[in-house]
């Protein structure tokens, strides 16, 4: 993949990366009365529209290695979370409230799941692009 797809790459998943902020900063405050001891699921929500934000603005100014790993770390971990507290009641885990939410309906919901899972996707791609030019560099 040449520079400019490489590009290309980056400023998608940047954009998807935005999706899932948007979302999560948009109806965090409809999640802020589940709570731990701790902290809310709205604050939970901030805090994920907040790092999906500055990794995406990383990633459009640096598309490197590094960069594509939190990506890939923010997107997958998020479509991780979202599916599995859709289908199974884990309970609060440690200061995170219990996130279960048995349906797929809500706001935003789908729209930032699937952004989450393509930008995934993506980032193991914009991964291995990055390996390759930096073994090819050696």
């Amino acid at each position: 993949m040449n520079r400019a797809g490489e590009r290309v790459l980056a400023v998608i998943t940047a954009a998807l990366l935005g999706v899932d902020a948007y979302v999560h900063l948009h109806y965090a405050h409809s999640y802020d009365q589940f709570k731990s001891s701790t902290m809310s699921e709205g604050t939970l929500f901030r805090i994920q529209g907040v790092v999906a934000i500055v990794v995406g603005v990383l990633l459009l100014i640096w598309p490197g290695v590094l960069t594509w790993l939190l990506s890939l770390l923010v997107a997958g971990s998020a479509v991780v979370a979202v599916t599995l507290y859709t289908y199974v009641d884990v309970g609060a885990l440690g200061p995170l409230p219990d996130l279960y939410e048995h349906t797929w309906r809500p706001p935003g919901k789908v729209p930032s799941a699937v952004a989450e899972l393509v930008a995934a996707v993506l980032s193991l791609i914009g991964l291995a692009v990055a390996l390759r030019r930096r073994r090819a560099a050696h």
